[in-house]
């Protein structure tokens, strides 16, 4: 018998006064699948994954992660990269992961060391030079490196490729393969379909805060980019 879904959404809307920014939205992703989410500004694709991180609640409906009901799901199984880096300026990638490091003291999750986070996504972790002086794509990558140190089972990425360079794309690409060959389960939305295609099992295309179009692919290779 199969495992429980990674993430299962049933009727689930998120209302913002008379404004519905989710709107019934029912979906599952099996695990270690690649979901690509698609859609004009607006249609409601941040806040879709934002409530599947749990960082806002749904107005109605239900989330369930792994199986249970989201709020008893452990939050080091999740990982979320936003809009926002969430790293400090003037600290350089290795320092900005060593404090993250130290946010999971106590935690029985088992964190890649920072040198091994930052090798993982081709950044030096002996690069002495504040996070400030990085390009966009160096920065997206650190920021990638801060959000994979816990192993996380469900990966959750906002536009990860925007604004960043063609070789911090195909590097970030070759991450999520390996990533999702490992059995890791990744949600992310972008306005750059052929880009993330490779590594996709389903496109999914919102629309006025609904699912307009699921659309299996059959060009995602596991074990890598191709």
């Amino acid at each position: 018998m199969p495992g429980p879904y990674s993430v299962q959404l049933q009727q689930v809307s998120k209302l913002y006064g008379s404004f519905a920014a989710l709107r019934r939205v029912s979906l599952d992703c099996q695990p270690a699948q690649c979901m690509v989410i698609l859609g004009p500004n607006g249609a409601g694709k941040s806040t879709l994954l934002r409530v599947i991180a749990g960082l806002i609640a749904p107005s109605h409906g239900a989330v369930t992660l792994f199986g249970a009901p989201a709020a008893a799901a452990s939050r080091h199984r999740i990982g979320y990269l936003g809009h926002d880096s969430m790293l400090y300026d003037e600290l350089t990638a290795a320092e900005n992961l060593r404090y993250t490091a130290r946010l999971y003291a106590g935690h029985t999750t088992t964190l890649l060391s920072p040198e091994d986070a930052l090798t993982l996504v081709a950044l030096d972790p002996a690069l002495d030079r504040p996070v400030s002086a990085y390009s966009q794509g160096m920065r997206q990558r650190a920021a990638l490196a801060r959000v994979l140190m816990p192993s996380p089972e469900l990966l959750l990425l906002d536009e990860p490729f925007s604004n960043i360079d063609a070789a911090s794309s195909a590097r970030m690409l070759e991450v999520l393969a390996q990533l999702r060959s490992a059995g890791t389960t990744i949600l992310l939305t972008t306005h750059q379909p052929e880009l993330a295609r490779p590594i996709a099992d389903i496109f999914c295309t919102m629309q006025a805060g609904q699912i307009a179009a699921l659309d299996p692919l059959h060009t995602a290779q596991p074990g890598g980019v191709h």
